[in-house]
């Protein structure tokens, strides 16, 4: 049964055409991302694993190893099995530090760029095999459909073969290039790669219930089969007791870190971060589906007679049985297997020869905008790969078997093993172990396999050695394990003997996941993000440099105006991070390294407290047992010294903050967030000056130090401390300790006032007895002058002498009087005539000559008493008529009225001012509160009214404005009883 070559090639493009169809319809957002993102469609595109030696040529290792060839799923199984320990940790290091491909991930272990270069020729050289076998396999089945002859070696013409796969890789060429060109996620591949592995994996199982219903008749009359043929049950056990069994578990299982297209798939393409779980059984789940039909269609083929290789009897079965449909549905499960491979492959290549061969040597034009030139690369190289692999696809003349090129292309995969588990588990591992055990061990396979597969020589002859040494695909279990030895044992050996680099170290902790053990706080000597833009420049150009530099603060929710380190150094990271995934983990730390390097401190650099800040919080949730106890002690503490109610930050050796707490936050007015990772010079002043100054100096305690803060003096007290780093060379950090002593130095102030007042008032009474027997004398001689003498002018004079020594006598009794002002209890209140009072605090004010002058206007009529204390409550109005007067404008006027509510007195004190501000109102009468300018009160008078008023079982009451109309005025007004509370003290 054969096909027409047009129906063939139809339903082929078609098929192409229909991947095209779903790419597309991804990038459009045209399928949903419920389904696009959901963990399934992940799962599902890792399945070009299964290429299409997956798909044919597993048949083929299953009629020469048996159940051997369960190793091929078993090994790939079992490391998808164990994903959250082996994959895992690749995953989050790829995902961290947008590692690309298997290359990326040792230059960024290794620290070497020699090692891309190196890993990216024995990467290059070990999947041309396996890109010839995947043209190999559509065009060999192609011949088979449409002529329905066993594939033979290629012909000295270009046959339509030929043509055919050359077009084949023309359109696959397109189609890599439009929707895998970009170094985005791509959405639309994963989609279609996806859609191609349910295709083949729904393809091959319908061949094998084929083999079994349709060829055999069901399970039991496929049981009687085998007990009747007996030599095919054998035929599955004797290789399996062989030595080849075990090594090709080793192959298979290195084969899923290994292989490009599989770690592109797996970790670059990973856009289901969450599908790590989903994938330890879903994954095995996939590959059981592939390995259940295997054996079936097998025996199928051999109870069918198939005249072809035992590799395509999946095409074979189903069109020896004489179905049609079938036949197309394997051939297409078989086209989706090849294209899935090809497409993953040359992508993940390009980018291994792109960052490690030509981004170094290549110089980008500062002119020219630096995407559209890798992006054309990338083209270019996409090309180049199909066009070489379909060139060393016509070298091999169709001579060898599916299996031999896979096997070839899987052992030199696995020497890429020894340095993928030491980049997790082995941070001894270096970078001349590395290169020295990969190099050695792929010459053995080059000469043992590969050479061999090129030229067609069997044996190498060396010169002075009689017995020459076999080579070829005969010997491929010994030369596997030779090279894998080799390769380990000089590893291993030169990594002991050999020591790695700092750098190489650092990263070696960053990969076992111990970067938090000695993160160090490194220094930069750039300031601002323009300044990364400027040096940036010099290599990409200023229009690349200005793109790069405004995605990473972006994505940092940095500002173009940011100066704090730590957050530079986050912006470096992040550059180096986005330059890793546009030209890769080499180049952009050579960049980077170049124009913005970090500065190597003369002394041991500080640990990275905001860098362990964050990670801690990363991994909060996956920490158990002992670490998770210390997170918690750790936690503990730092919520101690957050919630501290003394304002306290920390400082590095080069005075970064470290740690800024919330009682300093509410201190200085200054966010956590805007501050942490700060340099203390940069912080807002008077802080960076005060705390700097005192950072730098020997003495340990400075106080009351002076600073104006929202245009009122404050006071304040510092007292630090020297921090001694874990580790015996580590600097000396600071922690310093702020304490806002305003309080006590106004009452301090006060107290001195106070005292002052009080010497006043000894010194008024003093002066009072001495000033008065000479003004008794004056008063004496006036009266007699005045009535003794006839004349007018005389009496005149004396009357007029008479009044001013009157006046000298009250203002003395007044001053005596205000200084001897003394707390009583309620029982011993007398009357007081609030008049009076008023009068006298009126009297007093008037004395201040050089204050704002208004006019006092007393109404209280003389009837008005209280029980109290006279000399308090004419302090109580001598500090609202005088806040009164302040806050008047020049010849105001200032009114003290009085009504009466059944019991209570109340007494308002009414200015002309602008009155008091809403935010102000309810801290008006908080001690040491005032909106004077500094020096011109204390904030106490208030407070102390409120507490003369209290004492009289009184209220204050505060209205502002006075005057609605005019928005202006302020109305205190002081209710009192006509008897006070008895139980008030």
């Amino acid at each position: 049964m054969t096909f027409e070559l047009s129906q063939v090639a139809f339903l082929s493009i078609a098929y192409l055409l229909l991947l095209f169809g779903i790419a597309y319809s991804t990038e459009r957002g045209w399928i949903p991302d419920a389904v696009v993102q959901h963990p399934i469609t992940y799962i599902l595109s890792l399945g070009i694993f299964a290429s299409a030696w997956s798909f044919y040529g597993v048949i083929d290792l299953a009629f020469q190893h048996g159940y051997g060839a369960l190793a091929y799923y078993l090994g790939t199984g079992a490391l998808f099995l164990f994903a959250p320990v082996v994959l895992a940790p690749l995953a989050e290091l790829a995902r961290r530090y947008q590692i690309l491909t298997l290359a990326d991930l040792l230059v960024f272990r290794y620290h070497s760029q020699a090692i891309g270069g190196l890993a990216t020729l024995c990467m290059l050289l070990a999947v041309l095999p396996l890109l010839a076998l995947q043209i190999q396999a559509v065009a060999d089945t192609l011949r088979l459909l449409t002529e329905g002859e066993t594939p033979a070696p290629l012909q000295d013409t270009f046959t339509f073969r030929e043509a055919m796969a050359l077009l084949y890789c023309v359109i696959l060429a397109l189609f890599t290039i439009l929707f895998g060109s970009n170094q985005e996620h791509h959405r639309g591949l994963i989609t279609a790669m996806a859609f191609e592995s349910l295709v083949k994996v729904c393809a091959l199982c319908i061949i094998g219930l084929l083999a079994v219903y349709g060829v055999f008749g069901g399970l039991d009359q496929l049981d009687v089969w085998l007990s009747q043929n007996p030599e095919n049950l054998e035929l599955l056990y004797d290789p399996i007791r062989s030595t080849s069994s075990h090594t090709l578990l080793l192959v298979f299982i290195a084969t899923a870190v290994a292989m490009p297209h599989i770690f592109h798939m797996a970790v670059v393409e990973n856009t289901a971060k969450h599908a790590t779980v989903t994938i330890t059984w879903a994954f095995p789940l996939f590959l059981l589906l592939m390995a259940l039909p295997i054996f079936p269609i097998l025996w199928a083929g051999f109870e069918l007679n198939a005249p072809m290789a035992t590799e395509y009897f999946p095409l074979g079965v189903p069109m020896l049985f004489g179905s049609p449909t079938l036949s197309i549905i394997a051939f297409i499960g078989g086209l989706s297997a090849a294209t899935g491979a090809l497409v993953a492959i040359t992508l993940s290549l390009t980018t291994m020869l792109l960052n490690h061969w030509l981004l170094p040597i290549f110089h980008f034009g500062g002119k020219y905008n630096i995407y559209q030139q890798l992006l054309w690369l990338r083209r270019s190289l996409i090309a180049a790969i199909f066009i070489g692999g379909y060139l060393f696809y016509l070298s091999l003349n169709n001579e060898y078997s599916l299996t031999n090129l896979a096997l070839m292309a899987f052992i030199e995969t696995l020497q890429f093993l020894p340095g993928i588990l030491a980049v997790i588990y082995w941070p001894r591992g270096n970078r001349l172990g590395v290169i020295v055990g990969l190099s050695a061990g792929s010459l053995i396979w080059g000469v043992g396999l590969l050479l061999p597969l090129i030229t067609g020589m069997n044996a190498l002859y060396i010169p002075g050695v009689a017995t020459p040494i076999p080579l070829g695909f005969e010997y491929w279990n010994g030369i596997t394990l030779l090279s894998l030895s080799v390769n380990v044992a000089l590893f291993v050996l030169l990594s002991l003997a050999t020591e790695a680099s700092d750098e190489e170290r650092y990263s070696a902790e960053i990969c076992a996941g111990d970067e938090l053990s000695h993160p160090m706080r490194l220094a930069l000597d750039v300031y601002s993000p323009a300044e990364f833009q400027q040096r940036l420049s010099q290599s990409l150009g200023h229009a690349n440099a200005r793109e790069e530099v405004d995605r990473a603060l972006r994505q940092l929710n940095l500002s173009v105006n940011e100066r704090r380190p730590y957050a530079l150094r986050r912006l470096r990271d992040q550059l180096e991070i986005n330059l890793s995934r546009l030209m890769g983990i080499g180049v952009a730390s050579e960049i980077l390294d170049d124009y913005i390097p970090y500065k190597v401190p003369q002394t041991r650099a500080t640990s990275d407290i905001n860098l362990i800040e964050s990670r801690l919080a990363q991994y909060r949730n996956h920490l158990t047992g002992m670490a998770a106890e210390l997170n918690n002690l750790r936690l503990y503490h730092r919520n101690t010294l957050q919630e501290l109610p003394l304002a306290v930050c920390s400082l590095g050796k080069d005075l970064e903050i470290l740690m800024w707490n919330r009682a300093m936050e509410e201190l200085t007015g200054i966010p956590t967030d805007e501050v942490m990772g700060s340099h203390l010079d940069n912080i807002a002043q008077p802080w960076g000056t005060l705390i700097g100054s005192f950072s730098r100096s020997r003495s340990t305690h400075r106080y009351k130090q002076q600073v104006q803060l929202n245009a009122h003096i404050h006071w304040i007290s510092l007292h630090k401390s020297s921090i001694q780093g874990p580790a015996a060379q580590s600097t000396e950090d600071q922690v310093i300790l702020l304490e806002d002593v305003t309080e006590t130095q106004l009452l301090e102030q006060e107290l001195v006032h106070s005292e002052r007042l009080a010497s006043v008032g000894r010194l008024a009474a003093g002066v009072a007895h001495e000033i008065g027997n000479p003004i008794t004398g004056i008063d004496c001689l006036a009266q007699n002058l005045r009535y003794e003498s006839d004349c007018a002018e005389v009496r005149e004079t004396a009357d007029q002498i008479l009044s001013q020594t009157s006046r000298i006598s009250r203002i003395v009794q007044s001053l005596v009087s205000f200084s001897h002002i003394g707390k009583q209890s309620p029982e011993d209140f007398q009357p007081v005539n609030l008049q009076a009072c008023v009068d006298e605090a009126m009297h007093l004010l008037r004395l201040q000559r050089d204050k704002t002058q208004v006019q006092f206007r007393n109404t209280l009529s003389g009837a008005i008493t209280v029980r109290g204390d006279s000399q308090r409550l004419i302090q109580v109005f001598v500090n609202l008529l005088s806040n009164a007067r302040d806050a008047s404008p020049e010849g105001g006027e200032v009114v003290v009225s009085a009504s009466q509510q059944d019991e209570i007195i109340v007494i308002s004190v009414t200015d002309e001012g602008s009155g008091i501000a809403p935010e102000h109102m309810e801290r008006i009468l908080e001690p040491f509160f005032t909106t004077k300018e500094p020096g011109e009160g204390t904030g106490l008078g208030l407070s102390m009214v409120y507490s003369i008023i209290e004492d009289h079982g009184g209220h204050i009451d505060i209205e502002s404005p006075a005057n609605p109309e005019k928005r202006s005025g302020a109305r205190f007004n002081i209710k009192l009883p006509r008897q006070p509370l008895t139980q008030m003290t």
